[in-house]
């Protein structure tokens, strides 16, 4: 009887646990919370949160025209301050659809991938030091009479491996070299690419409480399971103070705010009140106009609003058993230590991101990614091998809205289970795993992440 009622006993813990484990918590299907956004089509990612008032969707629709905008040289009615040295004429041209940019294969046309550069040791900020005569990004396009900064040219190299089970795959990695400077490039030249992220869920990922961030950081991997984020600390000329960083691929920028003021300067060579001075200033391409700033801090501010009050779409194939299996394997393998599951948020820059249950699958935190992913060019905190933790919500979507599915910090891996394989340093030991799972419960994993 005793034995029975032990069995009996060990059955109901078993089927317990299981149910617990597939266990879908409803609000999960809004990942954005009451922002989410419910239709799913091609401009998914170019939706204003679902809970704007008119006032907010008005400043919302004022941002998303200067997001879309294509600036112009100087002196000019609308848009005026394109370069002397740019990247890019637009937003949207890095951000396609408020999605990612899609890798490029030729440096004739980088689409949205852009290269920060410096030298070794840090500013006086303890932020990356200028790169004498290119400063900390390259801009490989001018305006007429200028000379870009340099042009680059891509290759690729395919290496081939295989799954546990004998399925094979491969991974490209591409390599980037600096040509045709327009004067000669530090020999100690530090080299980072960066592709354009989707902007969708930033207001909510800006107000997630810091301290719950920091909640997540074991920078001395105290539990010794292997993991160790920490956070980025950089430096807010607005503030001026440092503060903990959230955005970009290292976590350089602590506001969104400061994010889109930095891209106007830097990507389109457009000064604002907080970057008053031309990317190519004490250059020989500087224009010398003195018309600085070129964008005023409403229309700053408006750019600023429009990123943070962009929704989140809403999860697909919310309940189905491969997407649940997928799920438990997500958690099971560890995947969840970086990509955290779930935050409330506090008080954002406007109430409509204030106080929601999101889940964004981020902990915004640092982590080191391996030699493989390694970029060696130092940010504030982050290493040459450590990366932020990219949010994955929308990643399913990327094919939908921009016609590809490239990842990565330069778009090389072109699905999600090469974005998985490419993990190394803290990740490898859930990689190893990801190796010994069969071909049914691979597609379960990615069928899961594609749902987010």
């Amino acid at each position: 009887m005793k034995k029975y009622i032990l069995y009996s006993f060990a059955v109901l813990l078993i089927f317990s646990c299981k149910k617990e484990e597939i266990k879908n918590d409803a609000s999960e299907e809004f990942p954005g919370g009451a922002t989410t956004y419910n239709n799913i089509f091609s401009g998914s990612f170019e939706q204003p949160s679902s809970n704007l008032n008119t006032a907010e969707l008005l400043q919302h629709n004022t941002g998303d025209a200067h997001f879309s905008a294509n600036f112009v040289t100087s002196p000019a009615i609308r848009n005026q301050g394109l370069g002397p040295i740019f990247n890019h004429i637009s937003c949207v041209v890095c951000h396609p659809k408020n999605g990612k940019s899609p890798q490029p294969f030729s440096g004739d046309d980088l689409k949205g991938l852009l290269f920060r550069i410096s030298v070794p040791g840090t500013d006086i900020h303890g932020g990356p030091a200028n790169a004498p005569g290119f400063g900390t990004q390259l801009q490989n396009k001018a305006n007429v009479g200028k000379q870009a900064e340099a042009s680059v040219q891509i290759s690729f190299t395919e290496t081939s491996f295989a799954f546990e089970d004998g399925t094979n795959y491969s991974l490209r990695k591409p390599s980037y070299t600096l040509m045709n400077p327009y004067i000669s490039l530090p020999s100690n030249i530090l080299v980072s690419p960066r592709l354009g992220q989707q902007v969708i869920g930033l207001g909510l990922l800006e107000a997630i409480n810091e301290r719950d961030l920091l909640a997540h950081e074991d920078i001395s991997d105290a539990n010794g399971d292997g993991i160790s984020g920490k956070a980025n600390k950089v430096w807010n000329p607005v503030s001026n103070k440092i503060e903990v960083g959230r955005f970009g691929w290292k976590a350089g920028n602590p506001t969104l705010l400061l994010q889109a003021a930095g891209a106007l300067n830097q990507d389109i060579g457009v000064t604002s009140h907080i970057f008053p001075s031309e990317n190519s200033f004490g250059q020989t391409q500087y224009d010398g106009l003195n018309d600085e700033p070129e964008v005023d801090s409403q229309q700053l501010s408006d750019l600023a609003f429009y990123t943070q009050t962009l929704a989140v779409p809403k999860r697909r194939d919310f309940n189905n058993d491969d997407v649940l299996s997928g799920k438990q394997l997500f958690f099971k393998i560890g995947c969840d230590k970086c990509h955290t599951q779930k935050y409330i948020t506090g008080t954002g820059a406007t109430p409509s991101v204030s106080n929601q249950t999101i889940y964004p699958y981020t902990d915004l935190l640092l982590h080191d990614m391996g030699p493989e992913l390694a970029d060696n060019r130092p940010d504030f905190l982050a290493s040459g091998t450590e990366w932020r933790t990219p949010p994955l919500w929308g990643i399913g979507l990327t094919p939908l809205v921009n016609g590809h599915s490239n990842l990565l910090h330069d778009g090389r891996a072109r699905n999600i289970l090469e974005a998985i394989m490419w993990h190394g340093g803290e990740a490898e030991n859930q990689k190893i795993k990801v190796t010994k799972l069969s071909k049914k419960e691979r597609e379960q994993l990615v069928r899961f992440v594609g749902s987010l």
